[in-house]
């Protein structure tokens, strides 16, 4: 998932980054209102947690404009005061959660992942192709029952194809979907991730390239019809 986290409190952004990347997520930090509408406006973000009160543009105005423009981004908001009224001001502007401040990291997560089951399309919990099955809340995966130690990204990467369900997906989706803004669109990391995914899901390979466009789960593995794949490393 891809999480855009909009917190002025530096030292609290940067930890609840730190948390949810260790989670397996790609994680963007804004630290004003201003930069967190325009990262929100313009990357498409599975959940972003925003604190309502924030300088610049707040938090509140920031959900209304997401809101009011269509954007598909699940939003939960962060707020000190967790009184009822302010919980419901918080869901009328069109948030899908309210948070209040002291949290435990635990329940940020849950919640995080919870929305992020919400959007559109939902995922279910367990994705599978052939005989490799991908658990995202366990953050596992098995091939013919023995479990396969993947790296975050390679996690990330194995996830967003699977939800693809055979839709061929390029490099800049996965370097959008899986890294951080941080990536560079011009390396080779994707490429790099990609052989040593294979490598680990061992035979018979799942994961086609689909020449000038990107990769894709073989069709045959979901028991669906495909052409024009070729297995290129």
């Amino acid at each position: 998932m891809r999480i855009l986290v909009v917190e002025d409190e530096v030292q609290l952004a940067e930890a609840v980054a730190r948390g949810l990347r260790r989670e397996g997520m790609a994680v963007d930090v804004a630290t004003d209102g201003d930069e967190g509408y325009r990262k929100a406006a313009l990357t498409r973000y599975d959940v972003v947690v925003l604190d309502r009160d924030l300088p610049g543009m707040s938090g509140d105005e920031i959900c209304r404009r997401l809101t009011d423009e269509g954007v598909l981004t699940r939003v939960m908001m962060l707020t000190a005061s967790g009184t009822v009224e302010d919980k419901v001001q918080g869901l009328a502007l069109g948030a899908d959660d309210y948070l209040a401040k002291p949290f435990a990291f635990a329940e940020l997560v849950a919640r995080v992942r919870a929305l992020g089951r919400r959007t559109t399309p939902a995922a279910p919990p367990v994705l599978s192709a052939g005989d490799i099955e991908l658990d995202s809340a366990k953050r596992t995966v098995s091939r013919g029952g023995e479990l396969i130690d993947l790296t975050r990204k390679e996690f990330g990467v194995l996830e967003t194809l699977l939800m693809a369900q055979g839709a061929v997906v390029s490099s800049e989706e996965l370097l959008d979907r899986v890294w951080d803004e941080n990536a560079d669109p011009f390396t080779t990391t994707v490429r790099v991730t990609m052989m040593t995914l294979r490598r680990k899901l061992g035979e018979p390979p799942i994961i086609d390239t689909v020449v000038g466009s990107g990769y894709r789960i073989d069709p045959a593995a979901l028991g669906v019809a495909g052409e024009g794949a070729g297995n290129i490393p």
